[in-house]
This record gives C-alpha cells, sequence and structure tokens, in this order.
C-alpha cells in the first residue's frame, strides 16, 4: 500500500517538475531570442511535454496521432501555420497599417500575419501567459509532425511511402475532390497516423473552412513535409521573438493605455466619482441580465427567463441580441470596444439611468437612487494579463491637475475553469486561490457563498482553486495530487491568483482603493480533466454553460444592487 501510494506522489511531482522545467526553458529561449523547437535547443521543451502527456493533448506519447488535441491547438493558431518554416513572435510593431491582413485563429482573439510563403508573425499583447500559450501548442504541433515523418520516410535519402505520395497527390490537385478521391486519400492518411478510417470521418468537418474544405489533409501533409525536410536536410523551424517583445514584456503597456482610455471615457462621461463594481465576464450575460426583459418584452413574461439567456447565446439569433444591445446602448450602456491590444473589451452601466421597474431582480432603492453605483464590466483576461489590467485599472487618473482615486466598491470575477470534483456546467465557489509552482496563496472572504447558488438545479462546490501556468500542460497525476491533498482543490484556472495579487496590492499596499472592497468568485465548469473524455479538447459546453453562467451574473448583480 504504502509503496503504491509513493509511487503515485512520485508520478505527480514528476510531472509538477516537468510543468517548472517548460517555463524556465520557455523564459530562457524568450530571454535568447530564437530557438528550434525540433533541434536541440527545443529538447527540454519537447522531452517535458512527452513526460507529462497533458489530458488536452491525448495520445501525445504514443505513436499514432493525437486528433483531438490537434483540433485543439490549430483552433487557437492563425490558419496556414502548419506551412510555415519560421515563426516569429512580435509585440504590435504597426502590421495592422500595413497591406498585411489579420489572420484571427478563430477560438483566441490574436492578430497573425502571414508574411510570406515561409514566414508566420504572431502578435503578443497578452503577456507571458501568451508566449507559454503559443509555445506549448507549438511543440504538440511539432511533436505530432515528427510521428508523421517516421511513419512515411522510409531511408536517409528522404524516400516516401506510397500513402505519402497519393496524400500529396490529393493535396497538391487543382481541382475539388470527389467523394470517392475523398475517401481514397483519408484511407492512406489514416494508415499515415496510424488511426482508422472512421476516426478520421469523425474529426475531417471539423477541421474544414468554407475556403478549405478538405483543410485536415492539408494540415496533415504540411507538417509531415517540413518535418521530413527536417529531417533529411539541414533546414529547421525556427521560432524567434522580436526584439521589441522581449524589451516590452512584463511592461504593461498595453494594461496601461487599456485602462486610461476607461478612465478617460468616465471622467467625459461624468462618472469618475462614483462608487464602482468592476465585474470581470462575458460581453453578454450582464447586459442580457439587465436589459432582456425591456428588449424582448412579452416574449420575456411569457417564458422562463433561463429559456430567453438560451435563445440568446444561439449562433442562429443574431436579431434577438441586437435588440437587447440596442436598448442597452439607449438605457445608459457604454460600450468601449478595445483599441489598446489587450483585446478586452468594457460595458459601462450607469444604474441611475436603467429603470428598474423593468428588471426581474430584487433591488435596494434607496440604496440605489443616494449611491448611484457605476458598473464596469470587462472582457475576460487571460493568464496574467488579469494582474496587468486590474492593477492598472485601480490606479488613482490624473485629472485637471489632481488625482482622483476610483471609490472601488467590489470587484467579481465570474468565469469558466475545469471541476475536479463534479461534471460540465457545475458552480464553483473558491475560498482562496494557489498558485501553481509556487507555495503563493491567496484567500480571502468570498461575497459569493455556496448557499447562494444552491437550490437552483446546478451543483455547487466550494473549496481552494488553483491558479495555473497554463490550463493545456495539466495531467491527471497533478490534478489527483491537488485533489486528494490537504490543499483539497475543487478546480483550476488560469487568472484567480492574478487578479487577488493585484486587489491585494491596491488595497492592502498601495492604499489607491479601500481596504475592505469586497471580492466575489465564482466560476462555471468547461470540463472535467479528470475524466476521459470530458477534457477542453472534447468541444465546448453547448447550452449546458448558459444556465450557470447566469445563475452567477444575476447573484453578482443582486448583490451589487443591494
Amino acid at each position: 500500500m504504502t509503496n503504491k501510494k509513493h509511487h503515485g506522489r512520485t508520478r505527480a511531482q514528476e510531472s509538477s517538475n516537468a510543468i517548472e522545467r517548460m517555463y524556465i526553458t520557455m523564459r530562457h529561449l524568450f530571454n535568447r531570442g530564437f530557438y528550434k523547437p525540433m533541434g536541440v535547443s527545443g529538447e527540454t521543451l519537447r522531452q517535458s511535454l512527452l513526460l507529462l502527456r497533458p489530458e488536452i493533448y491525448g495520445s501525445i506519447g504514443d505513436e499514432k496521432a493525437e486528433l483531438e488535441g490537434l483540433l485543439y491547438v490549430i483552433d487557437r493558431l492563425p490558419m496556414g501555420i502548419e506551412e510555415c518554416m519560421f515563426i516569429n513572435l512580435t509585440s504590435d510593431e504597426g502590421y495592422l497599417n500595413s497591406h498585411f491582413k489579420p489572420i484571427i485563429p478563430s477560438k483566441r482573439r490574436r492578430n497573425c500575419y502571414r508574411i510570406d510563403a515561409e514566414q508566420m508573425n504572431i502578435e503578443i499583447t497578452r503577456g507571458r501567459s501568451e508566449i507559454y500559450d503559443i509555445l506549448t501548442h507549438l511543440t504538440f504541433l511539432f511533436v505530432e509532425s515528427h510521428k508523421i515523418s517516421k511513419r512515411v520516410v522510409i531511408n536517409e535519402s528522404g524516400a516516401t511511402t506510397r500513402d505519402w505520395l497519393k496524400l500529396e497527390k490529393a493535396v497538391l490537385t487543382k481541382q475539388e475532390l470527389t467523394q470517392e478521391e475523398r475517401e481514397v486519400a483519408i484511407t492512406h492518411t489514416a494508415n499515415i497516423l496510424g488511426r482508422t478510417f472512421n476516426e478520421l470521418m469523425t474529426v475531417y468537418h471539423q477541421f474544414a473552412t468554407k475556403s478549405q474544405p478538405e483543410r485536415f489533409l492539408h494540415i496533415i501533409y504540411w507538417l509531415g513535409k517540413l518535418a521530413i525536410e527536417e529531417q533529411t536536410t539541414t533546414n529547421k523551424r525556427t521560432v524567434t521573438f522580436s526584439p521589441m517583445l522581449r524589451e516590452r514584456i512584463g511592461h504593461h503597456i498595453h494594461g496601461e493605455i487599456w485602462a486610461d482610455h476607461i478612465k478617460e471615457v468616465l471622467f467625459k462621461e461624468g462618472l469618475l466619482e462614483r462608487p464602482f463594481h468592476i465585474i470581470s465576464a462575458n460581453m453578454h450575460s450582464v447586459m442580457n441580465t439587465l436589459f432582456a426583459p425591456s428588449a424582448l418584452g412579452d416574449a420575456v413574461s411569457q417564458k422562463d427567463v433561463f429559456t430567453i439567456y438560451e435563445a440568446l447565446s444561439d449562433k442562429e439569433n443574431e436579431t434577438l441580441r441586437k435588440t437587447v444591445f440596442e436598448t442597452a446602448s439607449k438605457s445608459g450602456m457604454i460600450y468601449i470596444k478595445d483599441t489598446s491590444g489587450t483585446n478586452i473589451d468594457v460595458q459601462i452601466f450607469d444604474t441611475n439611468v436603467i429603470d428598474f421597474s423593468k428588471i426581474d431582480l430584487k433591488e435596494d432603492s434607496s440604496y440605489l437612487e443616494n449611491k448611484k453605483p457605476v458598473i464596469l464590466v470587462m472582457d475576460y483576461a487571460f493568464g496574467e494579463q488579469a494582474y496587468e489590467t486590474i492593477d492598472e485599472l485601480l490606479k488613482p487618473f490624473k485629472a485637471k491637475g489632481k488625482s482622483v482615486h476610483l471609490d472601488v466598491e467590489s470587484i467579481s470575477v465570474m468565469g469558466k475553469a475545469g471541476i475536479l470534483k463534479g461534471g460540465k456546467g457545475d458552480i464553483m465557489i473558491p475560498s482562496a486561490h494557489i498558485f501553481e509552482g509556487t507555495a503563493d496563496n491567496y484567500p480571502f472572504e468570498n461575497e459569493l457563498k455556496k448557499a447562494d447558488l444552491e437550490g437552483c438545479g446546478v451543483d455547487v462546490y466550494e473549496g481552494s482553486m488553483i491558479t495555473v501556468l497554463g490550463t493545456s500542460l495539466q495531467n491527471k497525476d497533478i490534478l489527483k495530487f491537488f485533489h486528494n491533498s490537504t490543499w483539497r482543490v475543487i478546480g483550476l484556472e488560469m487568472e484567480g491568483a492574478h487578479y487577488q495579487k493585484a486587489i491585494q496590492a491596491a488595497s492592502k499596499v498601495r492604499g489607491s482603493i479601500k481596504k475592505d472592497v469586497k471580492v466575489r468568485y465564482a466560476y462555471y465548469a468547461s470540463d472535467n480533466p479528470l475524466e476521459t473524455g470530458a477534457t477542453l479538447a472534447s468541444g465546448g459546453l453547448g447550452t449546458s454553460g448558459v444556465k450557470p453562467t447566469y445563475l452567477i451574473t444575476r447573484k453578482i448583480i443582486e448583490q451589487i444592487f443591494n
């Protein structure tokens, strides 16, 4: 028994060492300015990732290709990256004003530019977490590409198998593939990837785009082609970091521009000296909670309000969303589209203008009349960026030669996270954030309690949560250790400790906001990494995320109004 327990612990320790090694290596490569992912310089990253075998990358350690992990990564990297020998990470260096068209990955808002046939530039404006995220994904991609080349190169001279030649023919043809040709190509590709025809057919359409229906074949071919070149010539794929990026990183350049712009708008609108409630959430739930009832009138009164929220979340219902947005804009909502590069849009709601008779939430009208609070909703930050943005937002604003301290009454964070105790769509209420890889922990008094959300048809868990360096690096061994050890962790996310570090600095060290600022944190589960098939790579929440999102939002707003 002792031996088994000891063995389990060492596997978690090995994994946690691997994560630490990856971060130290990534920082070192970043400072160095360039590296070759499949060369000597990239070896530590590859070895650590293979030792770690994170849940999200599934079968990265096996000979067969990992399909769900590939889809997850491809959705977060720019179209065409598989064709590029040179990947250059830059800061915002003015490409937006050039002839280069920005390429924005479907699941990550970042500007990328295809410079020429061989080079892709990726713009980093969200700090170190974004660099770690990209390098981890690239490491996965290149490890997978070498699996392909190992299966198709017959000898040192670079001769390839018949399967490879058939795939090449299908990819390079100028004509549209017939169903028959497509299935023949998929048969050969399945052989190359060590997967079944059926498995490939299942994911095939998920990779396809309107302009590139055969994108899956295209990706596999180019990943393999560049890996074969790396094996048979001295050409190696190279990742570089621009000098400007290395100089700017960690200096809050984008965060400062972002925060100053928001305060300028507040000053111009005469709202700067009012009490503030800051909410980090998405750009729809607060707006819909406040304005869907009045915007959609009769439709709402006939139905359960959550049915309306579901309808608003449906991609098809653009007109419904537009109606709510227009109503909100006429009722005092100010929408600030981000231009700083943080990719964090902001909505400001002046409660003095809102008609509370049309809102289906309890409110303390005398408090609202006397205080006239302002709600500031900011879109999700990414990892370390949470510290940068909140830190800058809470600093005093210089207006007409004097320093104005914001009167911040509460800061609420609603996000999605991985859960270790329940399932997708459940709610987690943290009592502390523990920062992975360090002994740093941030206990706090959470204004949201388990009892506030119980009895609403969704399971609620309370306990510590871990702020991880990157969600794509966690594996079962580490997660089980977090969950079963005395830390009693209920879930993992990427921003909590960073938010809390900024709030504590502003309230307790710098004195820029009140010492007794109220904080609220609540997360809904987007996945359970301990359950096979329920990881982030297995796809989105669909409508199961709607109910927990709005339960949390309604509770936060109700507390603000009372």
